[in-house]
């Protein structure tokens, strides 16, 4: 006999596994703190090597001039401007990384609790209808 409040919430669970749940059900495996603790680590990488790429684009761009004025230079400063920008640029997307991370661990949870729900419902389908046969004298749907 085919339950089709059953077939119902398994639709629903099956349309969140192939939609959202794609993207929401690896993100609640982790906990907060570490998921959001490798998109920062993940960030600093990246701030990196693209800090060092905008600095390296910069040096090709005036080359000439550094070429003829490196001697001129006060190197020091240079260094501390570069340093100085560097850590300001990763505070800057730090932060942006944290709050990014933080909306969508927040979402995450919050669709995957409505999954859960529907995995409950189902779980309690199925010990309705195992209670409903064992009280006809079947085992497993079928008869001894």
């Amino acid at each position: 006999m085919i339950n089709e409040e059953k077939i119902k919430v398994m639709t629903k669970i099956a349309m969140y596994e192939q939609g959202e749940g794609r993207k929401y059900l690896p993100i609640s495996k982790y906990y907060r703190s570490d998921y959001i603790g490798l998109a920062l680590i993940k960030n600093f990488f990246l701030v990196t090597l693209g800090y060092l790429l905008m600095i390296a684009a910069v040096a090709v761009y005036f080359g000439e001039y550094l070429m003829y004025n490196i001697h001129k230079m006060n190197l020091v400063a240079v260094g501390i401007y570069i340093i100085v920008g560097y850590v300001a640029v990763l505070i800057f997307y730090s932060v942006l990384t944290y709050i990014q991370y933080s909306v969508k661990y927040h979402k995450a949870k919050k669709s995957v609790r409505k999954y859960y729900g529907e995995l409950t419902d189902l779980s309690k389908i199925y010990i309705r209808d195992e209670k409903r046969m064992a009280g006809r004298g079947t085992a497993g749907g079928f008869r001894k």
